[in-house]
């Protein structure tokens, strides 16, 4: 095992002031790269909700204030292609009202303004040269989660250890993002080690929820959820192992999409478990429209991203899967509508979400039958096993590195308490106690998994005899979490994201209401089924999540990102039309 010498010989007091120190000084690095100018006075702190900060600050002008609130990134894109707004200032209001962002939410780590701009110069000068864009996202402002590689930029992830590890070369993404003609502009914030549905880290520390500061913005690409949220990107970048897009996205009130593994390119960006490909981490689009996930997910595979990704399947662009071919051309669907998993029953938010989004849907013409889980429990056991088979040696040694301590809880008043087992972050007690996997014992558990994946398929296939489309369910709709955005801390539970993880099914999220105290009021009680179930019933207060965004998976089978696109689309328009 690698681990710094000197720090297995220093007193501990003097290895903990070493590793805050250099987490201390790249946070300080960070504040100096943002220009004086755009510093603002930050709200107080007991101001919750600061979605309004960047039209009061004074910071942004009429005109960027317009740019800024343009959440259809293809109009957006349409403006830049002709000209009508450059990417110089484009890429400037969408910096500036990040920077706004970063000061009331904490949600960047890497802010490298004059190259962004110098790169929005270059793709000006090009269109006025040539008469045309260099490419499907020419002069657009993309964010990217510090995972994302790109040259002459440090990649910190969360850990102190990676703090002066400066990358030699640009990962694919942002290689062909570079191709499309896009701008890079700002890195967002990410949890130690990744493995958290929230986001905070000894580096850069807590990222908080726009919409209501108390509570979390999910993770682990909070950064992107929160920036999003406060329009200070107009398209984000994340990824997604066990809900990371799709958390962030239900809390925030935006759009993202889980694609398959390996549909989108990896290859290049740094990840925590390096080498665990039995259940994969996917590249993952996040916007304030759905348009902007659609844009991404064509621009990247119109670039053949398997020419430069070994693991990408040759698999263009497909328009007739878009238009729904296989699904009745898009009419007169047919949802499966899981409000409940069985083993953790929801909210009332969540319920009266659900509610509202099947009337929408059924309003529109096509139909809702109940979804009936299937060995929810097996697989998500099975799944989180495979997370851990190193017993989390992988994380120690990222720690052991500087002596950073491996964060335990997200709980701010119990940060650095000493718990039994550091292992795993969260959710422990449904991992089986098997410690350190030997290689037959993790074999035997993919044979589970790929046995427990059929017997879900054939489950799902089977639903033709409901349906009565002739057709198994289109897409499932269901929560992408038992709860709304909850207290720092207290968000436990990723049973209903993680399952289509494990499933490798492609999964969008899209918003659909906010808390409303006066109609979700709480249920009486239930039996409760576990101690996870009750904590869930007993934590809920909706006085304490007024107006906080509920956002629903749309989920579909495997490899259907065009489809399931163009599902989410017509669940917005149902929702949009519908009166409730």
């Amino acid at each position: 095992m690698d681990v710094d010498p000197v720090s297995s010989q220093e007193p501990a007091a003097e290895t903990e002031e070493k590793w805050r120190a250099i987490a201390a000084e790249k946070k300080q690095k960070q504040l100096d790269s943002i220009p004086k100018e755009w510093l603002i006075t930050p709200p107080p702190e007991d101001r919750i909700n600061v979605l309004d900060v960047p039209s009061e600050c004074g910071l942004l002008t009429s005109r960027e204030m317009e740019i800024t609130n343009e959440v259809d990134v293809a109009a957006l894109l349409a403006k830049l292609a002709s000209g009508e707004w450059s990417s110089v200032e484009v890429t400037t209001a969408f910096y500036k009202r990040a920077v706004i962002a970063h000061q009331v939410v904490n949600c960047l780590t890497e802010i490298f303004v004059e190259r962004a701009l110098a790169r929005a110069a270059e793709l000006d000068e090009y269109l006025k040269t040539n008469g045309k864009p260099i490419g499907p996202l020419h002069g657009l402002p993309i964010s990217l989660k510090d995972q994302f590689t790109m040259k002459g930029l440090e990649t910190v992830m969360g850990w102190v250890s990676w703090i002066g590890k400066v990358s030699e070369s640009d990962c694919v993404l942002v290689e062909l993002l570079y191709q499309c003609g896009a701008v890079p502009f700002v890195r967002t914030n990410v949890p130690q080690t990744l493995f958290w549905g929230e986001t905070h880290n000894s580096v850069f520390g807590r990222t908080l929820n726009p919409h209501n500061r108390n509570l979390t913005p999910g993770g682990s690409s909070g950064g992107e959820g929160a920036l999003i949220a406060m329009r200070g990107s107009p398209l984000g970048v994340g990824t997604d192992i066990g809900g990371s897009v799709r958390i962030p996205a239900a809390f925030c009130n935006i759009y993202s999409l889980r694609p398959s593994y390996e549909r989108l390119p990896y290859q290049g960006a740094r990840n925590t478990g390096e080498g665990q490909e039995s259940i994969s981490s996917t590249i993952g689009p996040m916007s304030n429209s759905l348009s902007g996930i659609k844009v991404f997910v064509k621009a990247i595979l119109d670039m053949k991203p398997w020419l430069k990704d070994p693991l990408v399947p040759k698999m263009p662009w497909n328009e007739p899967a878009y238009q729904l071919v296989e699904h009745g051309n898009g009419v007169g669907l047919c949802f499966g509508f899981m409000v409940d998993d069985g083993l953790f029953k929801p909210q009332p938010p969540l319920y009266r979400a659900m509610e509202m989004t099947k009337k929408a849907l059924i309003a529109a013409g096509h139909t809702v039958i109940e979804w009936e889980p299937k060995k929810h429990l097996e697989i998500f056991i099975n799944c989180n096993s495979i997370y851990f088979a190193d017993d989390g040696e992988n994380l120690r040694r990222e720690c052991e590195a500087t002596d950073e301590p491996l964060l335990q809880t997200m709980h701010p008043e119990e940060l650095l308490v000493e718990l039994d087992d550091a292992s795993m972050p969260y959710e422990r007690h449904v991992v089986r106690d098997l410690g350190h996997l030997t290689t037959y014992e993790l074999w035997e558990l993919h044979k589970e998994k790929r046995q427990l994946r059929k017997e879900y398929l054939d489950h799902w296939m089977g639903t033709v005899e409901r349906t009565g489309t002739g057709r198994p369910v289109d897409a499932i709709i269901c929560p992408a979490a038992p709860y709304p955005a909850p207290l720092h801390g207290h968000n436990r539970n990723a049973w209903y994201t993680t399952i289509w993880n494990a499933l490798d099914y492609t999964v969008a999220v899209l918003p659909v209401t906010y808390v409303d105290p006066k109609l979700d009021v709480q249920h009486p009680p239930h039996k409760f089924r576990n101690h996870e179930d009750q904590w869930i019933y007993e934590s809920y207060d909706p006085s304490s999540y007024e107006g906080c965004p509920i956002g629903l998976q749309v989920v579909g089978q495997r490899q259907e990102e065009e489809a399931v696109i163009a599902i989410a689309e017509i669940v917005e328009r149902a929702l949009k039309a519908s009166p409730s």
